[in-house]
């Protein structure tokens, strides 16, 4: 399997460009994986530059409700009259915020830049499968980000219904400003977004599957590549679901049709529509909604590995276990998409069934857990930003991990479904664990995407306030929601019930703003080392990996020459019987040396 693929490209030695590169080839229309990477890296940071100063505003209309402010009057004009925020808009922002995190970032950002990078780099190809279709997802995912941002300028603003757009809020065009035109752009922007990631992971699956170099067999591929490969194929097989739901309340809104809409009553006007079911919208929603958040957290999980191994000087404990964990992941995510639907009136007898097996998918995570932690135990730690952020990761993964053993039990999520305990639950354990992941990925992966380094200290800086704010955004938040706090109510205000959690609410969002705040430094260090870092050396972190082996210096094809042939697994780190504490997969066996069983 691995062998064939060799020659594919053999008559592109690197020595020299097939055609003159001109601006438009090299940095616009690239076809070149690690040029398409660092376009969405760059655009995913945009858009999370976005997705961040929502949550800010949102978070500061909580902490202040009712209070004049100056910042809503200049950004969002005739929403904030007078400076106080419109309810409409809060839950416009709370939407778009949602959607950008999920998809456009942690999705696109995440999976997008390092499936780019580093498929074709550690599987020892030329570039992917076909140079021109990644081209395109970019160019797809990128008039997808525009489309979405466009919404926001509508004169009803945009969609409005929360991320999940559950009917009839995003069915019926009258039900709010932002069901109209918003909601339109909103599904209209999905679409092209879930074209891109059946595109781009077509090709990653192809890549991996064909391209492997010589004596890469499966077993010595490194974990990344195992977490692209299967996230990829996650990808293909949830995301038609949604994009089947998202043209359905297309149907409803625009052609008249009832497939989630059904005896609808506004002002005492019964409305025609007969026979749908909103349910079958959240079935359709969740069946993607699940599995994409493995899809969030399955490269992050394969970044975090790799780090962890490399900087601990030890291999990767429980490879195989590993590798058998990332598979179970994958087939449950599928099997528990009901347990978001527990108050939606399901029978009793299925809801244990979902309890069952979202219980179950805790399993192989906590495999994951325990060999990371024996991964770094009695390692020779290198205390690097990225492993700061690699440990950090883990550290998230247990904390969000478990509250989902209370949210994934049917009896228990009642009491806090749809309160700020949920919320709490999965910020941590996907968004700030993924985020942590992309940390990681991006402190360890600079110097090959841009051949710089970063700023070490201040990325020990970033690390820090930002871990210690995170924790302070979403600890609390446990405790409000247990209390009975629900999400997404712009004002407590009328509650006298809620007037306790005043004080807590202003707690969350001074260690929001501050962690806002910090992302300033990580952006500053980022744009900034790209010009002027330190230069790397070609293999600054003495990995073993085959990224490694290619020169600093960006060039058409990755390697001058032959592609170097693999005789080991990826994670030969102080090894007996060798000088250095590290040997790269393209150094053969010595005579008598064993292959290390994993």
């Amino acid at each position: 399997m691995s062998t064939h693929a060799v020659d594919i490209h053999a008559h592109d030695d690197g020595h020299g460009h097939h055609h003159k590169e001109t601006f438009v080839t090299k940095y616009i229309f690239s076809q070149d994986h690690k040029m398409i990477a660092k376009q969405y890296l760059i655009t995913g940071t945009l858009m999370g530059i976005v997705g961040v100063m929502m949550s800010l505003m949102f978070r500061i209309q909580i902490a202040w409700p009712e209070e004049p402010n100056i910042l809503f009057e200049a950004l969002l004009g005739k929403w904030a009259p007078g400076g106080v925020m419109d309810a409409d808009i809060y839950l416009a922002l709370v939407t778009i915020h949602g959607t950008i995190m999920v998809f456009f970032v942690l999705t696109a950002g995440l999976s997008g830049t390092f499936s780019n990078l580093l498929i074709p780099y550690q599987i020892g190809a030329r570039d992917m499968a076909s140079g021109f279709i990644n081209m395109l997802s970019y160019w797809i995912f990128f008039v997808s980000c525009i489309i979405m941002m466009g919404s926001l300028f509508l004169e009803a603003g945009p969609a409005a219904a929360g991320w999940t757009i559950y009917p009839p809020l995003s069915a019926l065009p009258m039900a709010q400003p932002g069901s109209g035109w918003g909601m339109t752009l909103w599904l209209i922007s999905m679409a092209l977004f879930i074209a891109q990631s059946l595109l781009g992971s077509l090709n990653y699956i192809v890549t991996v599957i064909n391209m492997r170099t010589k004596g890469m067999s499966m077993t010595r591929l490194p974990l990344t590549v195992w977490a692209f490969f299967v996230t990829a194929i996650i990808g293909v097989v949830s995301f038609p679901v949604l994009l089947s739901a998202a043209l359905l309340l297309i149907m409803d809104r625009s052609f008249g049709t009832s497939f989630f809409l059904s005896d609808i009553f506004i002002q005492g006007e019964v409305l025609h529509y007969q026979g749908g079911s909103p349910v079958l919208f959240e079935h359709l929603f969740w069946f993607l909604g699940h599995p994409e958040v493995y899809i969030v957290i399955l490269p992050a999980m394969g970044l975090v590995s790799e780090i962890m191994a490399t900087n601990s000087r030890k291999p990767i404990f429980g490879y195989r276990a590993m590798v058998a964990s990332i598979l179970a992941i994958a087939f449950l995510s599928t099997i528990v998409w009901g347990h978001h639907m527990f108050v939606s009136g399901m029978n009793p007898f299925l809801g244990s069934v979902f309890t069952f097996t979202t219980l179950l998918i805790a399993i192989p995570s906590a495999v994951k857990a325990f060999n990371w932690i024996t991964t770094i135990w009695r390692g020779n730690i290198q205390m690097n930003p990225a492993m700061l952020f690699a440990i950090g990761f883990v550290s998230t993964f247990i904390t969000g991990g478990l509250t989902g053993i209370i949210v994934g039990d049917s009896a228990l999520d009642i009491n806090v479904h749809d309160t700020y305990f949920v919320i709490a639950h999965f910020h941590l354990v996907m968004g700030i664990s993924a985020i942590y992941g992309m940390f990681a990925g991006i402190y360890h992966w600079y110097p090959k995407m841009f051949g710089r380094m970063m700023n070490k200290n201040l990325g020990y800086i970033h690390f820090w306030i930002t871990a210690i704010s995170a924790y302070g955004v979403f600890f609390p938040m446990h405790f409000i929601g247990m209390a009975g706090l629900p999400r997404r109510y712009y004002t407590n205000s009328a509650f006298p019930l809620f007037d306790d959690m005043t004080d807590v609410n202003i707690v969350i969002t001074v260690f929001a703003l501050i962690g806002g705040a910090i992302q300033l430094v990580y952006l500053y260090n980022f744009f900034v080392s790209i010009f002027y870092g330190k230069k790397a050396t070609m293999n600054p972190w003495r990995s073993t990996t085959l990224e490694w082996t290619t020169p600093v210096k960006h060039i058409h094809g990755n390697w001058p020459g032959e592609i170097p042939h693999v005789y080991r697994w990826s994670y030969d780190y102080s090894k007996p019987g060798h000088d250095d504490d590290f040997v790269p997969q393209n150094v053969p066996l010595k005579e008598g040396e064993e292959e290390l069983q994993h």
